[in-house]
């Protein structure tokens, strides 16, 4: 997980929680993925940041960039 990153995953005791990328401890711990992804993606938006869905399995179900992309989209227009 990368430094500067948010991350919504399965929580260790049920719901789900939202940590910052490397950390162990949750920010913050939500009943439903649905209030933890609006949570970390507010967060994510303010600092910045990748932001990370994980499914149940823990892989990575979504990703959105709220940062400097290094790569942006072409318009092709």
């Amino acid at each position: 997980m990368s430094k500067k990153s948010q991350h919504v995953v399965k929580g260790s005791k049920g719901g789900w929680d939202v940590k910052k990328g490397g950390g162990e401890k949750a920010s913050r711990h939500f009943d439903t993925q649905e209030e933890a992804i609006d949570y970390g993606r507010q967060v994510a938006k303010n600092q910045k940041a990748e932001f990370y869905v994980h499914g149940r399995d823990g892989k990575i179900r979504s990703k959105d960039s709220y940062g400097n992309d290094p790569h942006p989209p072409k318009d092709k227009k």
